[in-house]
Order: C-alpha cells, then sequence, then structure tokens
C-alpha cells in the first residue's frame, strides 16, 4: 500500500523519504517529477542527485506519472516519487492549466496507486497554510495540489506529515 509523505518546504519531507528508501531490503526506482526552468532549481536538482545512492535506479517522470509507475512497479521494490506539487506543475505554463489532461493523468495515477504490487513513497507539498496568493493562476495551483493530496492519501495506506524534520503519523503505522 502506498505511503504519502507530506509537508512544507524544506520540512525534511524528501529527507524522511530517502531515509524509508534506503532502509528498504530491495530495489528502490526514484521516480523524479520535476522539469527544470531555471539556473537555480537545476543546482537544487544537481544537490538531490548527487545525495541519492547511486545504485538506485533513476526515472524522469513527465505527464505521464502512471505510466511510470507501472513500468518500474515490482514486487519486493520501492517506487520513491518525488514530489506530486513538481509534477501538478507540469499541467501548467503559457497557455494556462491544462485542466483536461491533468483530470485524466490525476485519474490514471489514483488508480495505479491501487493495483502496485511493490511498495510506494509519494512525496508532497504542503502549501494550504500560509496567506491566500494573489495572483488566480497560485491560487489555482494550491487548490489543485490540496484536492490531490486529499486523493492521494484516500488511496495510501498510510500518510506521514513532516514538519521541523520530524515525521507525524497521520494515518496508518509510524514509520
Amino acid at each position: 500500500m502506498p505511503h504519502l509523505i507530506t509537508g512544507g518546504a524544506r520540512s525534511g519531507k524528501s529527507r524522511h523519504a530517502e531515509d524509508l528508501a534506503r532502509r528498504h531490503g530491495g530495489p528502490v526506482c526514484y521516480l523524479a517529477t520535476a522539469e527544470v526552468r531555471d539556473a537555480e532549481f537545476a543546482r537544487r536538482v544537481a544537490l538531490h542527485r548527487a545525495q541519492r545512492p547511486a545504485h538506485w535506479r533513476v526515472a524522469e517522470a513527465g505527464r505521464g506519472l502512471a505510466a511510470i509507475i507501472a513500468a518500474h512497479d515490482a514486487p519486493g521494490g520501492l517506487l520513491l516519487i518525488d514530489c506530486l506539487g513538481m509534477w501538478l506543475m507540469r499541467f501548467f505554463g503559457e497557455a494556462g492549466f491544462d485542466e483536461a489532461e491533468y483530470a485524466a493523468e490525476r485519474d490514471a495515477l489514483l488508480a495505479v496507486l491501487d493495483r502496485v504490487s511493490g511498495e510506494v513513497l509519494l512525496v508532497s507539498n504542503e502549501v494550504g497554510w500560509g496567506v491566500v496568493a494573489g495572483d488566480a493562476e497560485t491560487r489555482r495551483f494550491v487548490d489543485e495540489l490540496g484536492r490531490l493530496n486529499q486523493m492521494a492519501a484516500s488511496h495510501c495506506g498510510r500518510v506521514t506529515l513532516v514538519a521541523c524534520g520530524l515525521p507525524l503519523a497521520l494515518k496508518g503505522e509510524a514509520a
């Protein structure tokens, strides 16, 4: 059953997920969802890559995250998906929010979570705890990510909130 790990920026959620993956006894595949759009973010991605164990497989996930999960799922394996917020960003662009494609891909993602044979760690951001964003596109992103987190949590046997580097079990047993 999948495990959702969520928290704010720099909360320690990715580190917690990576620690769980390091303790996993079988093969690990890291599914990267971010699209690098600027030099500062490219440096962040490079740092994440350098910190991961060399023996982990890595797959870049575009909009078709469900298909990538299905392709890399294996009994005894672990998929670490980092992160749902970056994946959602792929549906926002110059032309606005691609609602139809996002809805189809979101539904496919939720469906594949119910069928995985290995372990899945889903990392996501909690972004709705601050002030209301000043522009419509950011408000839409916050709303959609909040809804996605709720839907993903309903398909996960475990949900963990990470704050100040400390994991708090919200659903299921503590890890």
